[in-house]
Parts: C-alpha cells; sequence; structure tokens
C-alpha cells in the first residue's frame, strides 16, 4: 500500500458530530427523530450514572465495593449507544461497561454485588440479554461475533454490541472477532471507546493509524469514527450500526472519542503520572453533561432544578442498592459447588460434605 493510499483511506473516517462542545447543533441533518421526553430521559441517564460514579469511587475507597473502573467522561458514549438498542438486543460488556447493562435492566444491587466479586452479581435475571462483564481485554469480542452469528442462524430481528477501550483494539481477539463477524456477515457492532489511554499508554503508542475505525477496512466491514462527548452522535451512530446489521448490511466498528476523568481502576492507578493538566483542562471543556445541558437549557427542556431532583433520587436509589447488597447472604464455598453441578460427582460431594460441616460451626 502506498502512502498515498494510506492517506486516502485515514481521510475516510473524519469524526461524526452533532452538537459542538458548546452545545450548538453543527450537524442539523444528522440531528435524530428523538422527542423532547427523550432528550430529556437520556439526560437523565447521564446525570443518574455521574453520581453513581462518584459514589461507587467514595464506596470503593470506603472498603464496601472491589473492583471499580471509573466512568466519569464517557456517559455519552455509554448511555448514547445504549439508547439507540431494544431491550432484545445482546449486550456483552467489559468491566468499564456496567452502566450500559444497568439501563439494560440489571438491578443495581447485582452492579454493586459484580464488583464485590459475588456470584449473585453475574446471574443475570430472566430475559435480559446481557453477559457478565468481561475482565479479559477483548474477550467480549470474539464472545460478541458469536453471539451475532447465532442470532441470524436463529433468524431474530436482534444484535449485538460489545464495547472495549482503545487498548483492548490492541489486543488479538478484536482483529479476530470483527473478522468472523465480517466473513458471515453477523449482525454485530463493535464499540471502540478510545479515551485516549489504555492505563497509561497514549493510544497514539499502540498504533500507527491515525484512527482505530479505519481497522474495519481490513475486515470488510463499516467503520466510522464519533464525537464521543456527544450523545446525539454516538445514539444516530449506533442506530445505524444497529438498523445496517439488521438489514444484512454487514458489521460497523465505532470509534468514540472520549475521556475518562479518572483513573482506569481504582486499584492503585495515578493518571496524574501520564496524564498532563494542560489535557485534563481541554477535555474537560467537553464534559459530556456540560454540553447536552446546555443544549437542552436552550430548548427550555431542562434545569437547574429538574438536576438537582435527578441527583438526590440518584443518591438514595444507590443507598437502598448498597444495603440490598449488604443484605444479600454471604457467598459460601458451597455455593460455588451447588451452582456448578447438577450431580455432583463423588470426590466434589465428599468436599461438598467437608465444606457443610465446616459452615454450619
Amino acid at each position: 500500500m502506498t502512502a498515498k493510499t494510506l492517506e486516502q483511506i485515514e481521510n475516510q473516517f473524519e469524526m461524526f458530530q452533532i452538537l459542538n462542545e458548546n452545545g450548538e447543533v453543527v450537524n442539523k441533518d444528522a440531528m435524530p427523530d428523538l422527542s423532547d421526553e427523550d432528550l430529556q430521559e437520556l439526560m437523565y441517564r447521564m446525570v443518574y450514572t455521574r453520581i453513581w460514579d462518584q459514589r461507587a469511587i467514595s464506596l470503593n475507597r470506603q472498603g464496601r465495593l472491589g473492583f471499580y473502573a471509573p466512568v466519569a467522561g464517557q456517559e455519552a458514549s455509554m448511555l448514547g449507544s445504549q439508547y439507540a438498542l431494544e431491550e432484545k438486543d445482546w449486550i456483552l460488556p467489559g468491566y468499564r461497561d456496567v452502566p450500559q447493562i444497568v439501563w439494560h435492566g440489571l438491578p443495581l444491587y447485582q452492579a454493586f454485588l459484580f464488583s464485590r466479586g459475588h456470584f449473585k452479581g453475574g446471574q443475570m435475571p430472566d430475559g435480559l440479554n446481557v453477559l457478565m462483564p468481561q475482565i479479559i481485554i477483548g474477550a467480549q469480542i470474539v464472545q460478541t461475533a458469536g453471539v451475532a452469528l447465532g442470532l441470524k442462524k436463529k433468524k431474530t430481528d436482534s444484535i449485538a454490541i460489545t464495547y472495549t477501550g482503545d487498548g483492548g483494539a490492541s489486543q488479538g481477539d478484536f482483529y479476530e472477532g470483527m473478522n468472523f463477524a465480517g466473513a458471515y456477515n453477523a449482525p454485530a457492532v463493535f464499540v471502540v471507546q478510545n479515551n485516549q489511554f489504555a492505563i497509561s499508554v497514549p493510544v497514539e503508542m499502540q498504533s500507527a493509524a491515525e484512527t482505530i475505525a479505519q481497522k474495519a477496512v481490513a475486515a470488510g466491514i463499516n467503520g466510522i469514527q464519533v464525537d464521543g462527548m456527544d450523545p446525539l452522535a454516538v445514539y444516530v451512530a449506533t442506530k445505524e450500526a444497529r438498523e445496517n446489521a439488521l438489514n444484512g448490511n454487514g458489521p460497523t466498528l465505532i470509534e468514540t472519542m472520549c475521556y475518562r476523568y479518572g483513573p482506569h481502576t481504582m486499584a492503585g492507578d495515578d493518571p496524574t503520572r501520564y496524564r498532563t493538566e494542560d489535557m485534563n483542562d481541554e477535555w474537560e471543556k467537553r464534559d459530556p453533561l456540560i454540553r447536552f445541558r446546555k443544549f437542552l437549557e436552550e430548548k427550555n427542556l431542562w434545569s437547574e432544578e429538574k438536576e438537582n431532583e435527578i441527583v438526590e433520587q440518584a443518591k438514595e436509589d444507590i443507598k437502598a442498592a448498597i444495603k440490598e447488597a449488604d443484605d444479600t447472604p454471604k457467598q459460601k464455598v458451597t455455593d460455588f459447588i451447588d451452582i456448578m453441578y447438577e450431580e455432583l460427582p463423588a470426590n466434589l460431594q465428599e468436599q461438598m460434605d467437608e465444606y457443610r460441616a465446616k459452615e454450619s460451626k
């Protein structure tokens, strides 16, 4: 491939945007057909999730949660895409993508149990088309290709969507999953939330490609780069990707350009070691909540009073969800054995009897 050909490919992936950072519509033709109630609901979810994120960080520091990956800054990417889905669609999340599956129907208390490593946090309610968040980087991408192929073979009118970060796009599973889905024309959508760093490694050190979106070309599938701080742009891109998949036009790779304001996880990462104050300041100007709030206020659809009500509701809901998580019986060794087997082999029956005796004391 010549440098000129490569440049032509890269130029195809200009960032798609509807709202600029001042909340102004810069692409009227692309505006989605969303009602005022839909727009308010989307903002409601973003505000609620920001409060939930702040509270989860505090709970983690108190030792009341286990593993937690902050989401502030990525609300538009996460919730704008989930809002474009139908209840029948399948979500295969990464470990940061808990908000999408909660808004898809997972009870909040179970999200807290997942963070604590409790097995009930991974027991999805009947009828909820969600897989447990994947800890292995990129593994969910191959799984999504398989789920999507299964949906196609069953002739359903639903898709499978998955999420990873820019670091996940450097994994072998990323290429294998997209290639498989493309080869079988499976109804899959692959979302890469490019928050600029794979833990501490900047995206420009992970690949020589100008965009992650252009990697779709090698797999022969659709690709688009989106302003991930713009919930309307993310919604439109996801909705079109879903429709394309269902119409037999193949999978789509969506790269959302966003930023996580907090650390990679609460397990000791210090973002001040690899991010500058200037970079933080620049991305804070693009905050999805500020941007969308300005847009809604201009349409007389939002107010400080309305937002404060949501903040208080979120705090009360989180308090109740934590209590429900606290009230869930502690997991036991016998639970793990019992939920894995319908009929126990002799060696495990011996262990079951042994641990039952210990637990009864």
